[in-house]
């Protein structure tokens, strides 16, 4: 999550945090809508230059410079929808990196999603402003102070992630009694549904 407007900068940092979060794994299926901007943030935190050395015959990857060649296993495609006088008259899905097979293998093994889509971060955007009012459209509850709008940002969602329990995520024991869970509890970041309280007082570490 990287708070502010989606410019160059901005996709940059948050596909690289993904990419830190995923441990740097290439084996990945991202999907967005046709902001330029992330095509060519995934190109540049995901691309690499393939060298081959002359004298002992080994192919090594090196940090891309200006060529970049991505890496085979990574799937990128896009979700644009067109509209006319506010209304969604057709979608576009394109595959920006990556086969159509490489593509049918990632959703194949999703546990979530059959199809290129973003409504996930759709969902997960709606409930952010629905949550926070300093993001809700047409409101005088916007934010005057960038610091303060930053940290109210990372606040609705940790809490969110550790606080709130999600009806879709709950399962049942072995009383056969339904077990609310949060985000982080699926996540295994944590055994038991987080107090605002013990949240707010939990000593903060330097990133």
């Amino acid at each position: 999550m990287i708070p502010g407007k989606r410019t160059t900068e901005n996709c940059k940092k948050l596909i690289e945090d993904v990419k830190n979060r995923t441990g740097g794994r290439t084996d990945l299926l991202i999907t967005s809508d046709a902001h330029e901007p992330y095509t060519t943030a995934i190109e540049k935190v995901y691309g690499q230059e393939i060298v081959e050395n002359e004298e002992s015959g080994i192919v090594t990857s090196c940090p891309p410079e200006d060529k970049k060649k991505m890496p085979k296993n990574l799937c990128y495609a896009t979700v644009q929808k067109i509209r006319e006088k506010g209304r969604v008259v057709k979608i576009i899905k394109e595959i920006v990196f990556g086969t159509v097979e490489l593509l049918k293998t990632c959703l194949n093994r999703s546990t979530v999603s059959n199809t290129i889509n973003t409504a996930f971060v759709e969902r997960n955007n709606g409930t952010d402003r629905r949550q926070n009012a300093r993001k809700v459209r047409k409101t005088y509850c916007f934010s005057k102070d960038w610091e303060v709008h930053n940290a109210v940002t990372y606040f609705i969602c940790f809490s969110y992630n550790f606080c709130w329990t999600v009806r879709t995520l709950r399962i049942k024991d072995m009383n056969d009694k339904w077990q609310s869970r949060t985000p982080a509890m699926v996540a295994g970041l944590t055994d038991h549904v987080w107090s605002i309280k013990e949240w707010i007082t939990y000593p903060a570490k330097a990133g």
